[in-house]
């Protein structure tokens, strides 16, 4: 076989690219985070749309750029696709669960807010917290009063469950 016709290693090619993991939990979202997925997958969408405007000669770089952007757009339609939307409860809660906003007291006296979110919307520096993560994990389907141990890396912290409150819409 003529060399013209073996293709030479060039790296990590477009095509070498692993898809994204997928949680294997349901996708369980409130109404920000749905919006914030379909934000992010039209900017994806953009930034794929600005690429392939850049002609036929295009360097392993773009063409890298290309293969990201289109990775992660397949990871956010199927994120979206399995998204279960949880509106937050009419009332004020009487019990932890997805949505809620949950004020604590630490054994040092600290005050902490936490929302209990989805997956992809959680930022705990922002007070957003995984309905897998493990404080909560640990509050959910508790009351007002209930003392819980939040099992952390730094070593497990008890917490008292002070206001329950819906969650933003």
């Amino acid at each position: 076989m003529s060399q013209a016709f073996v293709r030479e290693p060039e790296g990590d090619l477009p095509e070498d690219l692993p898809e994204l993991p997928l949680s294997p939990h349901p996708n369980y979202v409130t109404s920000r985070g749905l919006a914030l997925l379909q934000q992010r997958l039209q900017a994806n969408e953009a930034a794929q749309a600005a690429l392939s405007d850049e002609g036929l000669n295009e360097a392993l770089d773009t063409k890298r750029q290309r293969s990201l952007l289109a990775r992660e757009g397949r990871w956010l339609q199927a994120r979206i696709a399995s998204a279960l939307l949880v509106k937050p409860a009419v009332t004020a809660a009487e019990k932890v669960g997805f949505g809620c906003v949950v004020d604590l007291l630490d054994e040092a006296g600290q005050s902490l807010r936490y929302q209990i979110v989805g997956e992809d919307e959680a930022e705990p520096e922002q007070g957003r917290i995984s309905w897998r993560s493990p404080l909560a994990l640990a509050i959910t389907g508790r009351e007002v009063g209930d003392e819980v141990l939040w099992p952390r890396p730094a070593g497990d912290l008890r917490v008292e469950i002070m206001a329950i409150a819906k969650g933003p819409a």
